[in-house]
């Protein structure tokens, strides 16, 4: 299959999986998330507009902690990697709340794991996850509820392995690019400390 094409699949199939998926933080329930039908009918059989429900779930809080959010398997794997060192920028909450999470050594050449924890409505998301598929051969899938894009490619200095994972739901963007380091389970760690 020529190239273009399998990325134009896979950004319809992105579209499509995204579509689907609601978002309980936009405001917006379906039949069967509100118990109602979403339209009633006139004596002559023909649906009538009913109005919608008002949404009753709060936004998820972004956290404030990089430790907080991982599992103590998670944390073990990433025991002596420093974390947020000032050699590397800001990082810690930012002034929209965004968190950045640093954990890497000064004196390495290039093991290191960024990861940001910001807030994204579903329509930018939707965009920047497509474009990751058409234009950089992403592979994405909908484990737990969300939306989760990775690849990971040579290094080009150095005989190691880098990456970049996101996972999207209701409004929140996890997003971590590595180089040599990369925990198992770091993603669904974090996934499951916001989402569970």
């Amino acid at each position: 299959m020529n190239p273009r094409i399998a990325a134009g699949a896979a950004a319809l199939l992105l579209v499509t999986l995204l579509t689907g998926c609601g978002s309980t933080g936009s405001g917006s329930a379906g039949p069967s998330e509100s118990g109602e039908p979403s339209s009633s009918s006139s004596p002559d059989g023909s649906a009538s507009p009913s109005p919608s429900p008002t949404p009753t779930e709060t936004p998820i809080a972004l956290p404030s902690d990089c430790r907080a959010v991982l599992s103590d398997d998670v944390l073990a794997q990433l025991d002596d990697i420093p974390l947020n060192d000032a050699a590397f920028g800001p990082s810690g909450v930012g002034d929209d709340g965004t968190l950045t999470c640093i954990w890497a050594d000064p004196k390495a050449d290039t093991t290191r794991l960024v990861t940001t924890i910001s807030l994204m409505n579903r329509g930018p998301a939707l965009d920047m996850l497509n474009a990751l598929v058409a234009d950089e051969g992403f592979t994405c899938f909908t484990p737990d509820g969300g939306t989760r894009c990775e690849k990971t490619w040579p290094n080009t200095q150095y005989p190691v392995t880098d990456g970049r994972t996101l996972f999207w739901r209701d409004d929140v963007l996890i997003d971590s690019e590595y180089s040599n380091l990369a925990p198992e389970g770091y993603t669904s760690s974090i996934v499951a400390h916001l989402f569970d």
